[in-house]
Protein backbone atom coordinates (compact mmCIF):
# COMPACT_ATOMS: atom_id res chain seq x y z
CA UNK A 1 0.00 0.00 0.00
CA UNK A 2 0.94 3.19 -0.52
CA UNK A 3 1.46 5.95 1.82
CA UNK A 4 2.25 9.44 2.61
CA UNK A 5 1.73 10.51 6.35
CA UNK A 6 -1.44 12.36 6.70
CA UNK A 7 -1.58 15.91 7.89
CA UNK A 8 -3.13 17.21 10.49
CA UNK A 9 -3.33 14.35 13.28
CA UNK A 10 -4.11 14.48 16.72
CA UNK A 11 -7.47 16.47 16.71
CA UNK A 12 -9.56 14.02 15.15
CA UNK A 13 -13.64 15.00 13.94
CA UNK A 14 -13.81 11.22 12.19
CA UNK A 15 -12.28 8.13 12.94
CA UNK A 16 -12.73 4.58 11.53
CA UNK A 17 -10.82 1.82 12.34
CA UNK A 18 -11.19 -1.64 10.37
CA UNK A 19 -14.67 -1.22 9.74
CA UNK A 20 -16.67 -4.19 7.85
CA UNK A 21 -19.76 -3.83 5.82
CA UNK A 22 -22.31 -5.97 4.37
CA UNK A 23 -25.34 -6.00 2.04
CA UNK A 24 -27.04 -8.50 3.07
CA UNK A 25 -24.04 -11.50 2.59
CA UNK A 26 -22.23 -9.59 0.56
CA UNK A 27 -18.87 -8.37 2.13
CA UNK A 28 -18.25 -4.65 0.80
CA UNK A 29 -15.93 -2.84 3.33
CA UNK A 30 -13.22 -5.50 4.25
CA UNK A 31 -11.42 -3.54 7.16
CA UNK A 32 -11.77 0.31 6.34
CA UNK A 33 -9.43 2.86 9.00
CA UNK A 34 -9.83 6.76 7.96
CA UNK A 35 -8.73 10.08 9.77
CA UNK A 36 -10.70 12.93 9.32
CA UNK A 37 -8.71 16.09 10.96
CA UNK A 38 -10.95 18.38 12.47
CA UNK A 39 -11.85 21.51 10.30
CA UNK A 40 -10.09 19.47 6.78
CA UNK A 41 -11.41 18.73 3.81
CA UNK A 42 -10.98 14.81 3.44
CA UNK A 43 -11.50 13.17 -0.22
CA UNK A 44 -12.35 9.62 -0.65
CA UNK A 45 -11.69 8.40 -3.89
CA UNK A 46 -11.70 5.19 -5.93
CA UNK A 47 -13.44 3.47 -8.72
CA UNK A 48 -17.08 2.80 -8.72
CA UNK A 49 -18.19 0.17 -6.77
CA UNK A 50 -15.14 0.34 -4.65
CA UNK A 51 -17.18 0.88 -1.20
CA UNK A 52 -17.05 4.67 -1.25
CA UNK A 53 -20.81 5.19 -0.55
CA UNK A 54 -20.74 2.26 1.35
CA UNK A 55 -18.22 4.22 3.70
CA UNK A 56 -20.21 7.20 4.09
CA UNK A 57 -23.95 5.18 4.48
CA UNK A 58 -21.93 3.41 7.40
CA UNK A 59 -20.98 6.66 9.02
CA UNK A 60 -24.38 7.53 8.73
CA UNK A 61 -25.75 4.67 10.69
CA UNK A 62 -27.57 3.82 7.48
CA UNK A 63 -25.77 0.74 6.94
CA UNK A 64 -24.63 -0.19 10.27
CA UNK A 65 -20.92 -1.14 10.34
CA UNK A 66 -20.84 -5.24 11.56
CA UNK A 67 -17.07 -4.96 13.08
CA UNK A 68 -14.96 -2.01 13.72
CA UNK A 69 -15.45 1.38 15.35
CA UNK A 70 -16.17 4.73 14.17
CA UNK A 71 -15.58 7.42 16.71
CA UNK A 72 -17.06 11.09 16.16
CA UNK A 73 -14.57 13.39 18.34
CA UNK A 74 -13.51 10.53 20.13
CA UNK A 75 -17.07 9.25 20.75
CA UNK A 76 -17.89 5.71 19.50
CA UNK A 77 -21.28 6.12 17.46
CA UNK A 78 -21.25 2.70 15.35
CA UNK A 79 -24.10 1.15 17.34
CA UNK A 80 -26.10 4.63 17.33
CA UNK A 81 -29.38 5.09 15.10
CA UNK A 82 -28.99 7.25 12.64
CA UNK A 83 -31.02 10.02 13.64
CA UNK A 84 -29.11 10.03 17.08
CA UNK A 85 -25.93 10.47 14.82
CA UNK A 86 -26.92 13.10 13.04
CA UNK A 87 -28.45 15.05 16.75
CA UNK A 88 -24.55 14.12 17.41
CA UNK A 89 -23.39 16.52 14.44
CA UNK A 90 -23.02 14.47 11.29
CA UNK A 91 -25.25 14.78 8.88
CA UNK A 92 -25.19 13.63 5.03
CA UNK A 93 -25.15 15.41 1.13
CA UNK A 94 -26.69 12.26 -0.53
CA UNK A 95 -26.01 11.02 -3.73
CA UNK A 96 -28.58 12.00 -6.33
CA UNK A 97 -29.42 14.77 -3.88
CA UNK A 98 -32.71 13.63 -2.43
CA UNK A 99 -34.28 16.68 -1.29
CA UNK A 100 -38.35 16.57 -0.73
CA UNK A 101 -39.69 17.48 -4.31
CA UNK A 102 -42.99 18.22 -2.56
CA UNK A 103 -41.63 20.40 -0.91
CA UNK A 104 -40.61 23.93 -1.25
CA UNK A 105 -37.13 25.53 -1.13
CA UNK A 106 -37.79 26.93 2.37
CA UNK A 107 -39.56 23.93 3.54
CA UNK A 108 -37.15 21.86 2.68
CA UNK A 109 -34.33 23.74 4.59
CA UNK A 110 -36.92 23.92 7.63
CA UNK A 111 -36.93 20.03 8.25
CA UNK A 112 -33.79 19.71 8.43
CA UNK A 113 -33.04 22.58 11.04
CA UNK A 114 -30.74 22.03 14.41
CA UNK A 115 -29.59 24.39 16.34
CA UNK A 116 -26.01 24.02 17.95
CA UNK A 117 -23.64 26.26 19.57
CA UNK A 118 -21.14 28.05 17.57
CA UNK A 119 -19.39 31.13 16.65
CA UNK A 120 -21.78 31.77 13.00
CA UNK A 121 -24.38 29.03 13.28
CA UNK A 122 -26.25 28.58 10.17
CA UNK A 123 -29.37 29.85 9.50
CA UNK A 124 -31.89 30.39 6.21
CA UNK A 125 -29.99 33.92 5.58
CA UNK A 126 -26.50 32.36 5.83
CA UNK A 127 -27.58 29.64 3.31
CA UNK A 128 -29.24 32.00 1.23
CA UNK A 129 -26.10 34.14 0.90
CA UNK A 130 -23.94 30.88 0.33
CA UNK A 131 -26.81 30.43 -2.82
CA UNK A 132 -28.17 33.50 -3.85
CA UNK A 133 -30.51 31.50 -6.49
CA UNK A 134 -31.78 29.42 -3.44
CA UNK A 135 -33.75 32.99 -2.06
CA UNK A 136 -34.37 33.99 -5.61
CA UNK A 137 -37.08 30.66 -5.53
CA UNK A 138 -37.38 30.38 -1.50
CA UNK A 139 -40.91 29.85 -2.10
CA UNK A 140 -40.51 27.29 -5.44
CA UNK A 141 -41.56 23.83 -5.17
CA UNK A 142 -37.98 21.96 -4.83
CA UNK A 143 -38.87 19.31 -7.74
CA UNK A 144 -39.39 22.21 -9.97
CA UNK A 145 -35.47 23.48 -9.46
CA UNK A 146 -32.75 22.46 -12.13
CA UNK A 147 -30.50 19.90 -10.93
CA UNK A 148 -27.54 22.08 -9.81
CA UNK A 149 -30.38 23.95 -7.74
CA UNK A 150 -31.09 20.60 -6.13
CA UNK A 151 -27.62 20.01 -5.27
CA UNK A 152 -27.27 23.69 -3.22
CA UNK A 153 -30.82 23.32 -1.89
CA UNK A 154 -28.89 19.62 -0.40
CA UNK A 155 -25.92 20.98 1.02
CA UNK A 156 -28.17 23.98 2.64
CA UNK A 157 -30.24 21.30 4.44
CA UNK A 158 -27.14 19.99 5.71
CA UNK A 159 -26.00 22.95 6.72
CA UNK A 160 -29.14 23.85 8.39
CA UNK A 161 -28.71 20.62 10.85
CA UNK A 162 -25.21 23.13 11.94
CA UNK A 163 -23.33 19.60 11.62
CA UNK A 164 -19.74 19.16 12.98
CA UNK A 165 -18.95 16.88 10.24
CA UNK A 166 -20.26 17.31 7.15
CA UNK A 167 -20.57 13.82 4.56
CA UNK A 168 -20.87 14.84 0.42
CA UNK A 169 -21.42 11.86 -1.71
CA UNK A 170 -20.93 12.91 -5.30
CA UNK A 171 -21.89 16.47 -4.98
CA UNK A 172 -20.45 17.48 -8.59
CA UNK A 173 -22.66 14.40 -10.26
CA UNK A 174 -24.27 15.52 -13.17
CA UNK A 175 -23.56 19.03 -12.98
CA UNK A 176 -22.57 21.37 -15.97
CA UNK A 177 -19.11 22.92 -15.29
CA UNK A 178 -20.60 25.91 -14.65
CA UNK A 179 -22.42 24.59 -11.82
CA UNK A 180 -19.51 22.34 -10.65
CA UNK A 181 -16.97 25.59 -10.37
CA UNK A 182 -20.36 27.25 -8.08
CA UNK A 183 -20.50 24.26 -5.69
CA UNK A 184 -16.63 23.97 -5.63
CA UNK A 185 -16.83 27.82 -4.57
CA UNK A 186 -19.41 26.94 -1.85
CA UNK A 187 -17.55 23.78 -0.04
CA UNK A 188 -14.48 26.05 -0.49
CA UNK A 189 -16.19 28.79 1.93
CA UNK A 190 -17.67 25.95 4.05
CA UNK A 191 -14.51 24.68 4.58
CA UNK A 192 -12.99 28.06 5.60
CA UNK A 193 -15.28 28.24 8.27
CA UNK A 194 -13.69 25.20 10.10
CA UNK A 195 -16.17 22.26 9.11
CA UNK A 196 -15.07 19.09 8.35
CA UNK A 197 -15.82 17.69 5.38
CA UNK A 198 -15.82 13.46 4.22
CA UNK A 199 -15.89 14.62 0.24
CA UNK A 200 -16.62 11.23 -1.84
CA UNK A 201 -16.46 12.90 -5.43
CA UNK A 202 -15.25 11.56 -9.18
CA UNK A 203 -14.04 14.88 -10.26
CA UNK A 204 -10.58 14.19 -9.73
CA UNK A 205 -9.62 17.99 -10.46
CA UNK A 206 -12.82 18.77 -7.63
CA UNK A 207 -11.21 17.13 -5.15
CA UNK A 208 -7.69 17.37 -5.27
CA UNK A 209 -8.94 21.30 -5.52
CA UNK A 210 -10.85 20.88 -2.46
CA UNK A 211 -9.03 18.24 -0.04
CA UNK A 212 -6.24 18.40 2.24
CA UNK A 213 -5.62 14.95 2.34
CA UNK A 214 -6.22 12.18 -0.02
CA UNK A 215 -7.56 8.36 0.81
CA UNK A 216 -8.26 5.52 -2.08
CA UNK A 217 -9.92 2.77 -1.35
CA UNK A 218 -10.26 -0.42 -3.55
CA UNK A 219 -12.52 -3.42 -3.25
CA UNK A 220 -13.65 -2.04 0.18
CA UNK A 221 -9.95 -1.90 1.18
CA UNK A 222 -7.40 1.51 1.46
CA UNK A 223 -5.15 1.63 -1.36
CA UNK A 224 -3.43 5.19 -0.26
CA UNK A 225 -3.95 7.94 2.35
CA UNK A 226 -1.62 11.01 1.52
CA UNK A 227 -1.92 14.70 1.32
CA UNK A 228 -3.45 16.30 -1.23
CA UNK A 229 -0.27 18.40 -1.85
CA UNK A 230 1.69 14.99 -2.64
CA UNK A 231 -0.58 13.96 -4.76
CA UNK A 232 -0.67 17.13 -6.89
CA UNK A 233 3.14 16.72 -7.16
CA UNK A 234 2.70 13.59 -8.23
CA UNK A 235 -0.79 12.42 -9.29
CA UNK A 236 0.60 8.66 -9.81
CA UNK A 237 0.30 7.79 -6.73
CA UNK A 238 -3.55 7.92 -7.13
CA UNK A 239 -4.06 7.59 -10.57
CA UNK A 240 -3.05 4.06 -10.67
CA UNK A 241 -5.58 3.40 -8.84
CA UNK A 242 -8.16 5.40 -10.13
CA UNK A 243 -7.85 4.84 -13.74
CA UNK A 244 -7.63 8.45 -14.41
CA UNK A 245 -4.78 9.60 -16.99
Amino acid sequence: MATDRVTGLGNEALTLEGVHAYYGHSHVLHGISLRLPEGKVLALLGRNGAGKTTTIMSIAGLLPARAGSIKLFGRPIEKLPPEFIARAGIRLVPQGRRIFPSLSVQENLAVAEQQREGKSPWTFSRVYELFPRLQERVRQGAGSLSGGEQQMLAIGRALMGNPRVLLMDEPSEGLAPLIVAEVGRAIEQIKSEGLSILLVEQNFKLALDLADDIIVINTGQVAFTGSAAAVRENNELVTQHLGVF
